[in-house]
């Protein structure tokens, strides 16, 4: 390159000597040497004008102009970088039509929006499901045609940790599972998956389950008549049945105390207990559900702490809190050996309100803890035996919690007793009004 701009400027320097030579010759050396400028600025002006005119429209010639010297340098170099510009082009685009080639080819709507929601692609599944038009739909706003306040909200968050699952707005007989993604300058990436068999076998289970414990408290509530009458007369019978009996009674009662807890659970999931939002007072309500559990203990005599350090209502269906508190208590009773201390405490800080049921338990290995709130789980197996539970206790807990917005926390560790926490958003809580006087 040094090479060649000496070369360049010794033409110059030739070129503008000559002139002046030629001036000198006829008596005027500056006239010949301004002409020699002259000549240099209007071929550097030619050829500035013909790389501006390329420069304006590139595609309209593939190649760059042709000329000498340093103008022909500059036009091969403009012309390789322009090669290997198309070049690159081309493989961009060849790559993103196999990216939409292949995103078109999935079951599962894909779409694309910036921050805002202005939808900028989706491929022909989302067109599908959710019902977008390819000619009308670019650039407009998603919430104007997913128009669900749970999905405004769900977008709005930012907190896409879990799927939100909701009908398609155009096909309302399909379920769709939404799942959201960050991307690029706070752009989203929405994928859409059809669960609607998933959610019609999970309808069936829990129509099921439902019937068939509804249809099963009939039979059983006239054997269980039938076995009490049976037990008030055991003096009567032979001695070789009164046990056979008095086993029957306790396992019928166990299997009404099953069915009483699946049709309550069944209620909760499928919506036919619905909320009744009223003012709870939790502290009267823990100590009722404390003075049962001393109750329930007896002989094991265990040592109870009740610590509540806020006396606001909390707004919420009563019975549905009072089922999932007595659950966690009466559970502590149950899994914790005689002597055992029992630490029930109701508080709230800033995040919202929560209830700590605290344990001296044997502990549950963390192994289990992600599973404890399945139906019918058992951590062991020959604990719950012994203790006559259901299997449902955590699962009614859990959708207790989630009708209010909530969540269980369980912390737990062998030998270590266990904690299991519910927790409320700040929003349920309501202050109290006091009395007005006579």
């Amino acid at each position: 390159m040094q090479h060649n701009w000496s070369r360049y400027l010794r033409i110059i320097l030739s070129l503008l000597a000559g002139t002046t030579l030629v001036g000198w010759i006829f008596g005027y050396p500056l006239y010949g040497l301004a002409i020699g400028l002259v000549i240099y600025l209007w071929w550097t002006l030619i050829q500035a004008r013909r790389l501006y005119q390329w420069l304006a429209n590139p595609s309209a010639a593939e190649e760059a102009p042709q000329s000498v010297g340093l103008w022909g340098d500059i036009f091969d170099n403009l012309n390789k970088l322009h090669q290997n510009h198309l070049r690159a082009q081309d493989r961009l685009r060849a790559q993103i039509n196999r990216v939409q080639e292949s995103t078109n080819a999935m079951r599962d709507g894909v779409i694309m929006t910036n921050s805002q929601g202005t939808m900028e692609w989706w491929n022909g599944s989302a067109e599908y499901l959710l019902g977008f038009r390819r000619n009308t739909d670019q650039g407009q706003y998603i919430h104007n045609l997913i128009r669900t306040p749970a999905f405004k909200a769900y977008f709005d968050s930012r907190d896409y940790r879990e799927p939100l699952e909701l009908n398609s707005p155009s096909k309302p007989h399909i379920h769709l599972q939404i799942q959201i993604s960050l991307f690029g300058d706070d752009d989203r990436l929405i994928v859409a998956k059809d669960v609607t068999r998933l959610y019609q076998l999970e309808q069936m289970r829990r129509d099921f389950v439902g019937n068939v414990s509804h249809e099963m408290r009939t039979p059983l509530t006239v054997i269980s008549g039938y076995l009490e009458t049976l037990v008030d007369n055991a003096d009567d019978l032979p001695p070789k049945w009164r046990r056979a009996i008095n086993t029957m009674s306790s396992q019928a009662s166990r299997m009404e105390a099953l069915i009483t807890d699946l049709i309550l659970l069944s209620k909760i999931e499928t919506g036919e207990q619905t909320v009744h939002d009223t003012l709870t007072a939790v502290d009267t309500m823990i100590e009722q559900i404390c003075h049962d559990a001393r109750a329930l203990s007896g002989e094991q005599k265990h040592e109870f702490t009740v610590d509540v350090t806020d006396h606001r209502l909390l707004r919420g269906d009563e019975s549905q809190l009072r089922s999932a508190f007595s659950n966690l208590i009466f559970n502590a009773v149950k899994y914790t050996p005689a002597g055992g201390h029992i630490t029930v405490t109701w508080n709230t800080n800033r995040e919202g309100a929560h209830l700590s049921v605290k344990d001296t338990g044997i502990g549950i290995d963390p192994v289990h803890i992600p599973r404890l709130t399945e139906r019918f789980y058992r951590a062991d197996p020959s604990r719950h035996k012994d203790t006559g539970g259901t299997g449902l206790g955590l699962a009614i807990v859990k959708h207790v919690l989630l009708n209010h917005d909530g969540n269980l926390e369980i912390r737990s560790e062998i030998g270590d007793g266990s904690e299991f926490i519910c927790h409320f958003p700040r929003e349920r809580l309501v202050e109290r009004v006091p009395e007005k006087e006579a």
